[in-house]
This record gives C-alpha cells, sequence and structure tokens, in this order.
C-alpha cells in the first residue's frame, strides 16, 4: 500500500507538471520564449561553481508550496542527482511564465505580475537619430524588482523568500537582454509606444488576429525558429547543443569584461542601444524580415543569451559561493 500511495503521488505530480507546461503555450508570452530562457538558465549552470549550484537547488526546494516551484524537482528516475538538479534549475527560468497560467488561480493570484517582464524606455526617431523621451512616465517595473531581489538573496530573509527571488532573478535578467523589453518606440500611430514591438506587425494588413506575427514575437522565438526542434527531442538533447554553440562562439574569457557585475542599468542600456540601432532598422511595417536581419538577430540573440546566463551564474556565485559564506562569518541562511 506504501509503495502504490507512493507511485500515485508522483503520477499526480507528473500530471501536473504536464498540465502547467501545456498552460505556458495558451497565454500571451512576452519574453524570451522558453527556450530562449532555458538556454540561458543552462548557460548560468555551467557556470555556476558547485557551492552555489548546492545552495541555490537546496533553497529552491524550500520554496511556498503554493508556488509550485520545487514540484519540477524530480527526485526519481534513472538520472544523477546533478543530472536532476540541473533539469530542476534549467525549468526553473520558465517558472514565471508558468504562472500566467489562470487555470491556477491561487498561483497565478499570489505570483503571476505581468509587469515585472519588462521596463520601457520610450523613445522615437528624429531625423533618422533615435532620441530619448526623457519625461515619459515609467512603464514596466523589471528594473526595480531585480534591484529588490538582488537585495533579497543577500539578506537574512527566509529560503522561501529567497526562492521566489531566485526564480525571477534568472527570468528578469534573461528578459532584460532582449532588446525589446525595454523599448516601446513611439510614433504618430503610436504616440504610447509599440508595446516592445507588440504592435509592429509583420505579417500583411487584413492577416487575422490568430496568424499575426510581430516584432516582439520574432526576437522572441529567433533561436527556436532558426534551429527548430525537427525530432522531437527532450530539453536536454535538444537545448545543450545549442547552448554549447553560443558558449563557443561567444566564451566566459572573451565575455567576462563585459559582465559589469550587478549593474543592471548597464545590462539594460546595452539592450536599448541594439533596439535603438539595429532592431529597427532595415525592416518594415507588414513584411517579413529579410534573411540577412534574421542572421543578425539570431547572432545578436545568441551573445545576448550567453551574457544573461554568465551574469546570472556572476550573481549568485557572489552571493551563495564559498567567498559569500565566508564573509558572513561561515554563516548560511535558512
Amino acid at each position: 500500500m506504501r509503495g502504490t500511495a507512493i507511485n500515485m503521488n508522483r503520477i499526480v505530480v507528473i500530471i501536473g507538471l504536464l498540465v502547467a507546461s501545456v498552460g505556458v503555450f495558451s497565454v500571451p508570452v512576452r519574453a524570451w520564449d522558453d527556450v530562449g530562457h532555458k538556454l540561458t538558465a543552462a548557460i548560468a549552470w555551467q557556470n555556476m561553481t558547485p557551492e552555489t549550484r548546492e545552495r541555490v537547488i537546496a533553497i529552491l526546494r524550500a520554496a511556498p508550496e503554493d508556488s509550485q516551484l520545487a514540484t519540477f524537482y524530480m527526485s526519481y528516475g534513472s538520472q544523477t542527482k546533478l543530472e536532476r538538479e540541473r533539469e530542476f534549475f534549467v525549468m526553473i527560468a520558465s517558472w514565471a511564465d508558468f504562472i500566467k497560467d489562470k487555470g491556477f488561480p491561487i498561483r497565478y493570484k499570489t505570483y503571476s505580475r505581468s509587469n515585472w517582464h519588462y521596463t520601457d524606455t520610450f523613445w522615437s526617431f528624429e531625423d533618422g537619430k533615435p532620441v530619448i523621451d526623457e519625461q515619459a512616465e515609467k512603464n514596466g517595473l523589471a528594473m526595480d524588482k531585480l534591484d529588490e531581489f538582488g537585495k533579497t538573496i543577500r539578506s537574512d530573509a527566509s529560503d522561501q523568500e529567497k526562492a521566489i527571488a531566485i526564480a525571477w532573478l534568472i527570468h528578469i535578467i534573461g528578459d532584460i537582454h532582449q532588446p525589446l523589453h525595454v523599448s516601446a518606440k513611439t510614433t504618430k500611430s503610436y504616440p504610447k509606444g509599440d508595446q516592445g514591438g507588440n504592435l509592429f506587425f509583420l505579417t500583411p494588413k487584413g492577416t487575422p488576429r490568430a496568424e499575426q506575427e510581430n516584432l516582439h514575437g520574432f526576437w522572441d522565438s529567433i533561436i527556436d525558429t532558426t534551429v527548430p526542434n525537427k525530432g522531437d527531442l527532450c530539453d536536454t538533447a535538444y537545448l545543450d547543443p545549442i547552448a554549447a554553440k553560443i558558449v563557443a562562439a561567444y566564451p566566459y574569457d572573451k565575455e567576462k569584461k563585459r559582465l559589469e557585475p550587478g549593474d543592471f542599468a548597464k545590462w539594460k542600456a546595452e539592450s536599448l542601444d541594439i533596439a535603438t540601432t539595429f532592431v529597427y532598422r532595415n525592416i518594415e511595417f507588414f513584411k517579413k524580415p529579410s534573411d540577412d536581419y534574421r542572421q543578425k538577430a539570431f547572432r545578436i540573440s545568441e551573445e545576448r543569451i550567453a551574457l544573461a546566463g554568465y551574469r546570472i551564474a556572476d550573481l549568485f556565485n557572489s552571493a551563495f559561493g564559498k567567498s559569500a559564506v565566508k564573509e558572513a562569518g561561515g554563516k548560511s541562511n535558512g
């Protein structure tokens, strides 16, 4: 009977995860898509120290029950402990999108916050040059939450609080490395901004709403539309080769001088620069981007994902690694 009860619990957990995963695709997403976020986390994990990994996993498994964060950890199966922990960490990168599913009302009401995924800077072209609107009202809380959660993980907060902070940090850091998550281009047609390219349509006029494509979605999904999962592979088999190619093209040793540890404002500024100098150049309303544009966007996105991963690792290593414990007098919160 005891073995049967345990198996039933496992089945319930698996069904819950499957339903949650389906929910991700049934709600609007304003972010790197699932592939982009998981690649960022995979690269971060690769660059985190063993001590940092151990502490981060322990904290995430202590998350509040109603967040359902800990349910993504599979404590059984043929995988090694390290493989399970890595898979868990990579999955957590998309938690902030999972919780948009209103089919789980308690989780949705408690944790889902749509305006934490972006921070709009309003700007326009004047005589062909980008000009920032310094008087525009603030829109989007991504930067505020990065600052708040960055402090939380270094504080005496409970592991439950830190678990939520870690999950959001992984996701929001990925978000602000997508250029359109920090941009709201204004025009005569859209004086209040184009919602990060969501109102910049790439399909012909008259295209049914369900079939419309926009600039934001193009950038969100640039990795998996360029390198599709044609073999219906599992995440590890599909994502690992892509992550390896990104790391090979943009290795840590080459990028480390650009990390700007903890300087969230500079990370945002990089993305805004890309938005204003490249994203809206050589592209037109109601027309699909050229192959040249797509190739350049793909390379830019690869580097942004690499940087996001390295920066997450750097942030967590500094907060949870050996040096952090030493600075705290050998104590760890929890």
